[in-house]
């Protein structure tokens, strides 16, 4: 009989995901699921980006440019200038959302069995990429109990041998919320300057932070030529579904090794595109309204966790995530049973178990990440219903 591929073998289940089967068997059931486990705003997609792909003449829905529409890669050159980073359009190509640009990241930066230094916990997918380019990722350990701030840079230069090739961090973090210092961006452009290697630095909730800004890898002047920048509209202005992202760097080099593979797919989505472009329009005020709901559901969720025995949740500084230490002996066990077995006024939680987010085997076995895309009232409900769980949970540990 057949069998699928090593690297099929390989690539992992996404942490996120794969607890659905369990949330659809809960809503045939009756049960209301409240859904924290996946970043799925429910802040609604403006009306006006969509309302462009509607009006828009399109006699032949053509390929694009390989980079992307020359008139939409113009236009994010000036909403990166708004930001103090001076761009050209040759510097950007447009992506099948962030995903993409990820892939074509690792694939551009690093050749097969290279290797690529992440801090853990990391957005999970990012093990499914460096499957789909044969890189190794090397981790280093972040603690909850300083909130997950960059782990020491001895760790991190300890951790550098000579297939290194890359250091990846996403800022603000998902899973964490953890928002990058100043101090800690230099720090990370000392290392890669010394020791030669690439800074990919995926920016996906840039602006969505609380306390500060988020530093933009695109800042650091002494290693402009090893950076690259990830970037998405998927979270930016809840377009998910758009699936429109961007790979950026000023290495000419790089750009040129990037853009083969881009061609090979040939076009990144059109009607997107449109979208994206509009986007680009919306007023300077357009994230004063989000940025606002999120903090407060942070705020709302953070405060409802650490008031819960035996729950500590650091207080995220961006993005719209919270890593949780929780009283339970298995995170996976725990978010099953919660699907599977209990609800409270007729309502359950999904979650996303954090051991999926770590590399090193063990780590993350009592956390769960929540997204906190739901409205201060679902936030409430859920935090009563998982309150109410963990006070029955048969595996609490006290």
């Amino acid at each position: 009989m057949l069998k699928p591929s090593l690297r099929g073998e390989k690539m992992p289940a996404s942490p996120i995901r794969k607890l659905v089967p369990f949330a659809e068997a809960a809503e045939k059931k009756g049960t209301k699921v409240l859904y924290l486990n996946i970043g799925q705003p429910d802040i609604e997609t403006p009306p006006s980006i969509v309302n462009a792909v509607k009006e828009a003449n399109i006699p032949i829905l053509a390929y694009s440019h390989s980079a992307g529409n020359i008139s939409y890669r113009k236009k994010l050159t000036g909403y990166y200038k708004h930001l103090g980073i001076d761009l050209t359009s040759e510097q950007i190509i447009v992506t099948a959302g962030g995903s993409e640009a990820i892939v074509f990241a690792m694939m551009s930066c690093m050749y097969l069995e290279d290797e690529i230094i992440i801090p853990e916990p990391f957005y999970a997918n990012y093990n499914g990429f460096a499957v789909m380019a044969g890189v190794k990722i090397v981790t280093v350990t972040a603690n909850i109990e300083n909130g997950f701030a960059l782990p020491p840079i001895d760790a991190i230069e300890k951790s550098i041998t000579p297939k290194t090739k890359a250091i990846l961090i996403c800022n603000p973090n998902n899973p964490t919320g953890y928002l990058y210092s100043d101090r800690e961006m230099k720090q990370l452009e000392e290392i890669c300057l010394k020791h030669q290697l690439f800074f990919i630095s995926d920016e996906a909730y840039r602006e969505f932070t609380y306390e500060g800004i988020a530093a933009s890898a695109l800042h650091l002047k002494k290693i402009e030529e090893q950076v690259v920048v990830i970037d998405t509209i998927s979270k930016r202005y809840s377009a998910c579904g758009a699936r429109i992202g961007a790979f950026i760097t000023k290495n000419r080099e790089l750009y040129a090794a990037a853009m083969k593979f881009a061609q090979a797919r040939l076009s990144p989505p059109g009607l997107a595109q449109i979208l994206g472009e509009a986007a680009i329009d919306l007023p300077e005020n357009y994230f004063d309204a989000p940025k606002a709901a999120y903090q407060s559901r942070r705020d709302l969720l953070v405060k409802r966790l650490n008031a819960m025995p035996g729950v500590f949740c650091p207080n995220p500084g961006g993005a719209f995530y919270v890593v949780a230490k929780l009283p339970i002996d298995d995170g996976d066990r725990f978010c099953q049973w919660m699907l599977e077995s209990f609800s409270h006024n007729g309502k359950t939680v999904m979650m996303a178990p954090a051991s999926g987010f770590y590399n090193t085997p063990g780590l993350g076995k009592n956390q769960v990440r929540m997204a906190y895309v739901i409205n201060n009232e679902n936030i409430d409900a859920a935090m009563d219903c998982l309150e109410e769980a963990l006070k029955v949970y048969p595996g609490k540990v006290d």
